[in-house]
């Protein structure tokens, strides 16, 4: 099952994670130094059981108390928590006292070492819920999970595995960048809709991945690192490689074998900068290309009701992240086009270029043709960044959750069609008629622009093409559900 995004989180301050050492060193600071002010007591509340009293127990018991709760935390030695650790109005008390003391909902905010501890509970345990909070300590371990392991020593109680991909921080913030999303499983459905409704008190989204059997799925989800990223970063990485090898080859290594010049003082930045916006452009075009391949084939097949192949689903769900990789590369680009005049190499060009001026008695430099074709160059370069940045801006989850789903197609769709039409532009002022120099061409080699240019012109050419009112009207009915006779 696809988990979201946001289940990504620091959880080295979470059961199942932090070694022996760390449990004597405080992860966060006291909620004195947290909040400015004590959450609201509501003393009428339904009270709530906490066994352990780490950094992640007094995060859960500050949220708890601010949504309503009375909370009880359990400790092995109360007498050695301090006054300031937790906040006013949650009492700190022994395990057992704490879990006598819970209605119906107790958290087991302890490392899976210590579960069998806690066996001189399980009378007191039977018949409440038990929430496990833990996280697995390795990915596709055969072994029982934390929490049906919990469920098999309390067998009187219902287990419910939530709140592990939470991080401690999120539940002191509260659920205010973007959506936060709990992911569930029990096998008792009563038990896991009383969670539910916990989470959706404590300002959470509470996901249902079904019975007990999904824990290692959730506990391993924080485990992952950019599960969605990795496709993404390759395809961009393997880019830069080709573009920048290929300015290499042409720029710097066949002139010092042919005629001897040494340009290697270009492989920092010049290489680079000239490396950047091929990949964002190229990048760019790869967002919108899947799109289009998934209308060409609801054309043909005339039908909305058949899955795309694997690779172009993966494909389509991998485009926020292509989209986010070409917008660093083009800020990357615009940074060091602005350090190119910084560098000691242009001082010495800009000198060379007056003296052959003087040299050559020229009083007036001015080109008209060259100013037009500079200022429309950067012209179009910076507006379609600034597009693009609106792009990335709206891809945030804070902000995409703010607009309507036509106004979110507007913008990533309409707009990014616009970014990609302003950064073509760009690079064909850049061009200007160089493309159809023979000195373009050293060593029968093309410009690095020609080959970044195929794909972008390629996906605006095919979009124009799938804008034809023939084409346009029968894909917008294939899409409300009309299907063709030949299906």
């Amino acid at each position: 099952m696809f988990l979201c995004p946001q289940v990504r989180h620091n959880m080295h301050n979470r059961p199942g994670w932090t070694t022996m050492s760390d449990l004597r060193t405080p992860l966060l600071a006291s909620s004195c130094s947290i909040t400015s002010e004590p959450p609201p007591q509501h003393p009428g509340g339904p009270v709530i059981g906490i066994i352990g009293s780490g950094d992640f127990s007094r995060s859960l018991a500050t949220r708890l108390l601010a949504s309503g709760f009375r909370v009880v935390v359990g400790s092995r030695n109360p007498n050695r928590i301090t006054d300031c650790l937790f906040p006013d109005g949650v009492e700190v008390r022994s395990q057992r006292e704490a879990v006598d003391s819970a209605e119906k909902v107790v958290f087991a905010a302890v490392y899976p070492e210590y579960y069998d501890t806690l066996l001189g509970l399980r009378d007191g345990l039977a018949g409440k819920v038990l929430v496990d909070v833990s996280n697995a300590s390795s990915r596709n371990s055969r072994e029982q999970t934390n929490a049906e392991r919990l469920a098999e020593l309390f067998p009187q109680s219902n287990v419910v595995k939530a709140f592990n991909v939470i991080s401690a921080w999120a539940l002191q913030a509260g659920a205010h960048d973007g959506s936060r999303q709990v992911l569930i499983c029990s096998d008792c459905s009563d038990s896991k809709a009383t969670v539910v409704q916990l989470v959706h008190r404590l300002g959470f989204t509470p996901v249902d991945l079904g019975g007990l059997y999904a824990s290692r799925q959730i506990e391993e989800a924080p485990l992952h690192m950019f599960p969605s990223w990795g496709g993404p970063i390759l395809v961009t990485f393997l880019l830069f490689l080709f573009f920048y090898g290929y300015n290499f080859l042409r720029h710097i290594l066949l002139p010092y074998l042919d005629h001897g010049e040494n340009s290697f003082y270009q492989l920092p930045l010049v290489a680079v900068n000239d490396s950047l916006p091929s990949v964002a452009l190229v990048t760019l075009a790869l967002v919108y290309l899947p799109g289009l391949m998934a209308a060409v084939l609801q054309l043909g097949r005339g039908t909305k009701y058949k899955r795309f192949p694997g690779w172009l689903d993966r494909w389509l769900c991998n485009r926020k992240q292509l989209g986010l990789l070409s917008f660093l590369s083009a800020g990357l680009h615009a940074v060091y086009s602005m350090c190119l005049t910084l560098r000691q190499a242009a001082g010495y060009r800009l000198l060379n270029a007056a003296y052959q001026q003087v040299k050559n008695g020229v009083e007036n430099s001015w080109v008209e043709e060259l100013v037009w074709r500079s200022d429309l160059f950067l012209s179009c370069g910076i507006l379609g960044f600034g597009v693009l940045t609106l792009l990335a801006v709206t891809s945030l989850p804070s902000v995409g959750n703010a607009l309507s789903w036509r106004e979110f197609t507007f913008v990533q769709s309409g707009l990014g069609y616009a970014a990609l039409t302003l950064s073509v532009m760009h690079t064909l002022f850049f061009g200007w008629d160089f493309a159809f120099s023979s000195a373009a061409y050293p060593y029968y080699l093309p410009p690095v622009y020609l080959l970044a240019l195929i794909l972008p012109c390629t996906v605006l050419v095919c979009r124009l093409v799938l804008a034809l009112p023939c084409l346009a009207f029968r894909l917008a009915k294939i899409r409300r559900g009309w299907e063709s006779a030949c299906h």
